[in-house]
Formats: structure tokens, sequence, C-alpha cells
């Protein structure tokens, strides 16, 4: 039986808040995401308060991350004073060029980690090793996928 298209729609945006939400940020910053997605935007403040059923403090507060994390903007109409939102240009490769800088300085403490530890605690400092590998390769491979050089520090490990 085919489902009602808003009953898709509306599982959706609740999915992109728990996808969101798992990933450390607010539910209504990814429900907020969802709603943009599917309707390509803008959407004003209002609009998005109520169509989300949440406060216009939520949309304010959780607009403003999404604001920081580069996927989302600000448009204006001519007349009108209402704010209004849409996704920037390539908000998903913003969104990984956010995650890899967060995985390089996770890969620097790591990396910082090992080396001031004494030589004699080796197992200590291969495991660092490896998981100071990991980060390397896995943002390594996400710069590719996001168009960008290698992040891969000069220095050997």
């Amino acid at each position: 039986m085919k489902r009602d298209a808003q009953d898709v729609i509306d599982e959706f945006v609740e999915r992109m808040g728990f996808a969101a939400q798992a990933d450390g940020l607010p539910r209504i910053a990814g429900r907020i995401l969802g709603l943009l997605v599917i309707e390509g935007g803008p959407l004003s403040f209002n609009d998005l308060a109520t169509r989300l059923q949440v406060s216009r403090g939520s949309i304010s507060t959780n607009s403003r991350i999404l604001e920081q994390l580069g996927v989302l903007e600000r448009a204006s109409r001519s007349g009108d004073r209402q704010d209004y939102f849409r996704l920037t240009r390539d908000p998903y490769i913003r969104l990984l060029r956010g995650l890899i800088e967060r995985m390089i300085k996770v890969r620097d403490v790591v990396v910082r980690t090992k080396d001031e530890l004494p030589p004699e605690l080796t197992g200590v400092r291969g495991r660092l090793g490896a998981l100071a590998a990991f980060y390397d390769q896995t943002s390594t491979a996400l710069s590719r996928i996001a168009g960008e050089p290698s992040h891969r520090p000069d220095e050997p490990e």
C-alpha cells in the first residue's frame, strides 16, 4: 500500500532530526535542515516555526547553529522585513568540511599525546598511533570527496 506523500515527508523531517541528534546537534536543527531539503526554500522564520510546531526561540537558536555550520543562510524578499532561510550552495560539502576539520583536531590531540608519552609505553603509543592513522586515512578520503587537497601532515608518524 502506497503511503501518503505528506506522511513520507513528515517522517523524513523527523528522521533528519534524530540523525542530527545522533551527531551531537539539536534535534530541531536536523528537522529544519530536513524541511529545507524537502521544500527547497526559502522558508520564513514563521513558516519554519509553524511547520515544525516549535517555538520561534527554537527556530532562532537552531537556525544560527546551521548558519555557523555553513549549511543555511538568511535570505530576504523585497519589501518584507521577515527573515527567510534557505540552504547554502553545496551545503553537504560544507558539512563534510566541518567533519574533516573536527577529525584533524582530534588527530592532532592523539599525536600530541602519543609524542608526550615515554617511549617505553609501547602499547599505549601503538594504539594512539593506530588511532592517528585512522583519522589520517579517513580525513584524506573525505577530503577527496569534498574536492579538497589532503590534510595529511608532512611529518612522518
